[in-house]
């Protein structure tokens, strides 16, 4: 027989469910500070989903999506045409990786060496300087390259016929594309990739700091065995984040540095993103597009899977799920 107490209580669904709403009524302000990127990823990343069927039909304007003929796996075949598919993947994951790789390095360099500086005002200095040429668009980096690197015209090819030296003759040189490409990507993004690194170091407690100073560990001791260690989580972290696109190149960087029509340099600049507006500057596809981004996407989700897997074996703590 029941008791009066047990008759009273709630039950345990209900009382679950209680303690649920009072966890949300105690995290209300964070959790509403979540709902514009809830909303963001919501609009822009699910909601085009069923958009993927174009990768798979011969999209055309009179008959819309549904009712477009169904060609399967035909719209993949554009990248397989001539033996491209293989050559391109390759420039484009070699890019990126080199890419995120020396990214993060040079970024977490920076943000260590800023947070040493004692003086206020050369600090925001140098940070100001740094953060600048993420601001430059990628078609004035070109023509800057295009002012330096020209055969006829460039400056670097003055400087060597004044010295008398032969010109270069930079844009029909496929070797020296790949450094120019990667030494001007370091160059745009490190100094406003260091902010994050840079606000982690921030949350360093400097307690610890103190405490290493009075047991006599110098600057270079304090970052190797203090901030680094600090800042593993993020730079792990944000590797994981940039591993999904591994297979989107630049595009604005490539385009305006190389152009897409320079048959000279396809060897080693031309990538995915290139090969396909080249192709399509005549006669645009939706579908042929959307099998590329699929393609892109698929392979960028099976990178980020495989990378967290290895990261969790190793240090389960800071992977993302």
């Amino acid at each position: 027989m029941e008791t009066a107490l047990e008759k009273t209580a709630p039950s345990k669904p209900l009382r679950a469910r209680s303690g649920k709403l009072r966890r949300f009524w105690n995290n209300k302000t964070l959790l509403f500070m979540c709902l514009p990127a809830i909303a963001f990823f919501i609009i822009f990343a699910y909601l085009p989903m069923p958009g993927l069927y174009l990768a798979f039909i011969q999209y055309n304007y009179s008959d819309g999506i549904f009712r477009s003929p169904f060609v399967a796996l035909d719209n993949f075949r554009f990248l397989v045409m001539n033996g491209d598919l293989w050559r391109l993947t390759f420039n484009t994951v070699a890019y990126n990786i080199v890419f995120i790789l020396l990214g993060n390095v040079l970024q977490i360099f920076v943000a260590v060496l800023l947070n040493e500086l004692r003086r206020k005002w050369f600090k925001k200095i140098a940070q100001t300087l740094m953060f600048l040429p993420h601001f430059i668009s990628a078609v004035l980096i070109g023509l800057i390259a295009y002012n330096i690197l020209s055969y006829d015209y460039g400056i670097l090819n003055s400087l060597l016929e004044s010295m008398g030296m032969e010109p270069v003759k930079t844009y029909s040189n496929p070797v020296i594309w790949p450094f120019i490409i990667v030494l001007t990507f370091l160059w745009q993004s490190t100094g406003y990739g260091s902010i994050i690194y840079f606000a982690a170091i921030m949350g360093l407690d400097n307690e610890i700091i103190e405490a290493s100073e009075i047991d006599g560990a110098n600057a270079f001791q304090r970052i190797i065995y203090i901030v680094l260690p600090w800042l593993k989580p993020t730079f792990i972290i944000l590797l994981l984040f940039s591993l999904g696109g591994v297979l989107k190149g630049n595009f604005g960087l490539f385009y305006n540095l190389v152009g897409a029509n320079n048959t000279a340099l396809y060897a080693t600049t031309d990538i995915i993103e290139t090969y396909v507006f080249r192709s399509l500057m005549t006669n645009f596809n939706f579908s042929i597009g959307s099998a590329v981004s699929l393609y892109q996407s698929v392979f960028g989700f099976i990178v980020v899977i495989t990378a967290n897997w290895l990261v969790r074996k190793a240090s389960p703590e800071n992977s993302l799920f």
